[in-house]
């Protein structure tokens, strides 16, 4: 993998259940096109907590993807820099400015603002997030709509 390889670093609070889920979707996404380095890919917490969520690797357990033995990192401007491209997800981790690096923010369903609670949200949130990084891998592969 050269340094002219994207990068991809997905953001959120605690990185143990949206940034993690999101790394391991997208991967997954890129193994499944035949392109597992095409994009490198890493995700980390703005106040990181100690394990991933259960429910959030249980349910990425049912589509192939693994992520039970992952732990959550730190945010840092390096490994923003490193990326290149940062996803936040969800409403409430804050990110600096970092030059050459484009960041945006994905506003991720949330289920549990309609009364659905436990598996069912999970499942819905891991639905929306696995549509998104496909989107996002069209955009940055080649051939793709970026």
């Amino acid at each position: 993998m050269s340094s002219s390889t994207p990068g991809v670093l997905f953001v959120c609070v605690k990185n143990g259940g949206k940034s993690q889920m999101a790394a391991g979707l997208f991967e997954k996404g890129l193994e499944e096109r035949g392109q597992s380095d095409a994009v490198r890919v890493a995700s980390a917490g703005t106040k990181p907590g100690s394990a991933v969520n259960a429910l959030s690797a249980e349910v990425l357990a049912d589509v192939g993807v693994d992520i039970a033995d992952r732990t959550p990192t730190q945010l840092t401007p390096e490994a923003m820099q490193e990326a290149g491209r940062v996803v936040i997800l969800g409403a409430e981790a804050e990110v600096p400015e970092v030059e050459g690096v484009t960041i945006e923010r994905w506003e991720t369903d949330e289920p549990s603002e309609r009364g659905i609670e436990g598996r069912e949200r999970m499942e819905l949130v891991r639905d929306d997030i696995r549509t998104r990084t496909e989107r996002l891998a069209d955009q940055l592969l080649p051939g793709g709509d970026a």
